[in-house]
């Protein structure tokens, strides 16, 4: 016997040992058995007229276009009324229940999901809802599923292809979120544990979701500079320090009054424009740096901010105006939209 054949047949069995099943076999065993003892009593014209009967019956709609006259015909109305209609009414409340079991399942976060180059998020911030909603805002993101990762009893919101494992970052629920086929890794400061225990939460969080996907792009939020070492040591390829930024910004804010609001603007999908990298236009491939600021400003209303050079591995902030582009270099960029006449990095 093949394999897929072996498949199937146990998928057979596994179906007539689940309650479902035998309800389900029991079922049409009263259906048929219904119309084959009208079809003998009542000497039918037709065997499908003798099954229509025994369906309208077990589903108590009863038409009355069929009526058993014989003593034995009436006997086997009252069978298949008796055991018919008890066995559908358990075969329909477990389908039922099977489906809320189902929707309970998921809003606990006990089920593993299908989902394919999609964001996994770990960890548990109030921040979380505000990093969902800021995915969603980009229209590259609007249809690309999230799956959060948290130690948490039950889903903390409803989204749209967004889905909750519960637990903690672990070999058992990295599967059940598919993490060896995510595009990218969150990882966010848990807001309910001490400076301490919250980065080095994510220390081990970065080191075991690297150690089963060693090529997924991680990405990871801290509460203490002095701890980012570890981090990268981990595995962690951008930190974010939460204390570091708003320090600077506050610093900024003071220098130069209302700044923080362009910034805010720029990192932020939600209103205004915002910063996205992308691979070059070919057309724009081989040119001086100025003469594709100047194109793209003045045909897409598109400032190139930065420049992501491959070769060196590192970003060139207000390039060199005789920097020439290359084929694979990143070109960082403020928009209102995320461009569509060039590919995306």
């Amino acid at each position: 016997m093949t394999t897929k054949r072996r498949r199937i047949k146990n998928r057979f069995y596994s179906m007539i040992r689940s309650k479902i099943g035998r309800l389900f076999i029991l079922t049409v065993g009263i259906l048929l058995l219904g119309a084959a003892g009208l079809n003998y009593f009542e000497k039918m014209s037709s065997i499908t007229d003798a099954i229509w009967w025994s369906f309208v019956t077990i589903t108590t709609v009863g038409y009355g276009d069929v009526t058993p006259i014989t003593v034995g015909g009436r006997i086997t109305g009252v069978v298949v009324m008796v055991f018919g209609i008890g066995l559908l009414g358990m075969f329909t409340a477990t389908v039922a229940s099977m489906f809320v079991e189902g929707n309970l399942r998921e809003d606990r976060g006990l089920n593993k999901v299908s989902v394919t180059d999609h964001f996994l998020i770990c960890g548990w911030s109030y921040e979380v809802k505000e990093i969902v909603e800021e995915m969603r805002a980009d229209r590259k993101l609007e249809d690309k599923a999230i799956v959060l990762i948290a130690d948490l009893s039950e889903k903390p919101f409803e989204e749209e292809q967004c889905y909750f494992i519960s637990g903690e970052v672990n070999e058992e629920n990295l599967e059940k979120a598919n993490l060896a086929e995510a595009s990218a890794v969150l990882i966010v400061s848990d807001d309910r544990l001490d400076s301490y225990s919250r980065d080095a939460k994510v220390v081990f969080s970065t080191l075991t979701i690297r150690e089963h996907n060693p090529d997924v792009y991680i990405c990871v939020e801290m509460t203490d500079a002095k701890n980012t070492r570890h981090c990268q040591r981990a595995g962690a390829n951008e930190i974010i320090v939460i204390g570091e930024l708003s320090s600077s910004l506050l610093v900024q804010a003071a220098l130069d009054h209302g700044i923080t609001r362009i910034i805010t603007e720029l990192v932020s999908h939600r209103f205004g424009n915002s910063l996205y990298k992308i691979l070059p236009p070919e057309s724009l491939v081989g040119r001086r740096f100025i003469e594709v600021l100047a194109t793209l400003k003045e045909e897409h209303n598109v400032i190139v901010l930065a420049v992501e050079s491959q070769d060196t591995n590192n970003f060139l902030s207000n390039p060199p105006v005789s920097y020439t582009i290359k084929a694979d270099d990143r070109l960082v960029i403020i928009s209102e939209h995320r461009p569509t006449f060039a590919r995306q990095a």
